[in-house]
């Protein structure tokens, strides 16, 4: 699935809604998509209106069970224990943060201004929360098979790419693989926090070689590095077009086989 450009702002219109129908490839009510991306910071900035904490609550469901199935025919010869592990790898908030960067899933969220100002855009709880949100709308709208079908989907570029795979299932130690192997040293994370102590974020910085080379965020500090983790393997693995965006730095200046300055 190729990826969406652009930023189709905190309230989407209904061209925005349908483009990103035929990004997934599913038939989805316009009104349950639009509710399934709309985050509960936008619902309280406009008068307590739904939002998409429901359709995430079913779409977790529904994403295990594909997801468990698909483990179970697929890999025959692991025990429950790897079955487990790669399951919880796949339905993890940084697998789930990833598979909506593949989709340019950031673009299309609605949120409130405090969110939109602090980058809830790329916030990987809120990246993968809505992916569950789709999945449960699809169900609804489209019945269990295509929701299953969108799951496949949406899992494929993780199980085909053995290397992104192992990267979402543990990205710290990927990284850091990554890392010695281009010379770089171990990564260091630099972690802040903001918010009440009932709804903080973390936000986690990768530094290698004394350069900032990637970000994350999540709801806890274990998650924030995770995520700024995966981000760095992806730009140093150069699996992202945002690998430009690191351009001169020596961490970038290494992966692209660049002496650096």
């Amino acid at each position: 699935m190729s990826t969406t450009s652009g930023s189709a702002g905190s309230n989407p219109a209904g061209s925005d809604v349908a483009r990103l129908g035929e990004l997934l490839r599913v038939q989805v009510d316009p009104e349950l998509l639009r509710l399934a991306l709309t985050h509960r910071s936008f619902a309280y900035e406009h008068g307590g209106i739904k939002h998409n904490e429901r359709l995430e609550f079913l779409g977790d469901s529904i994403l295990g069970q594909a997801v468990t199935v698909k483990l179970y025919r697929d890999f025959p010869d692991l025990d429950e224990g790897d079955l487990a592990k790669r399951r919880a790898s796949l339905v993890s908030t940084v697998a789930l943060a990833e598979i909506a960067r593949i989709n340019g899933l950031g673009a299309y969220l609605r949120l409130g201004k405090g969110e939109e100002q602090t980058g809830g855009r790329d916030k990987s709880s809120i990246l993968a929360d809505t992916v569950e949100a789709i999945i449960g709308a699809t169900y609804l709208s489209a019945g269990p098979d295509e929701a299953t079908a969108l799951v496949l989907r949406l899992v494929e570029p993780l199980l085909i790419d053995p290397d992104r795979f192992g990267a979402a299932m543990d990205p710290k130690t990927s990284l850091q693989e990554l890392a010695s192997s281009l010379s770089l040293g171990n990564p260091a994370y630099r972690v802040t926090e903001e918010g009440p102590d009932h709804d903080k974020t973390f936000h986690a910085t990768v530094v290698l070689h004394g350069e900032d080379v990637a970000t994350g965020s999540g709801s806890s500090k274990k998650t924030a590095e995770m995520a700024a983790a995966l981000d760095a393997w992806t730009r140093l693995s150069g699996r992202s077009s945002d690998t430009a965006d690191a351009a001169g730095t020596p961490a970038a200046d290494a992966a692209a086989g660049t002496p650096a300055a």
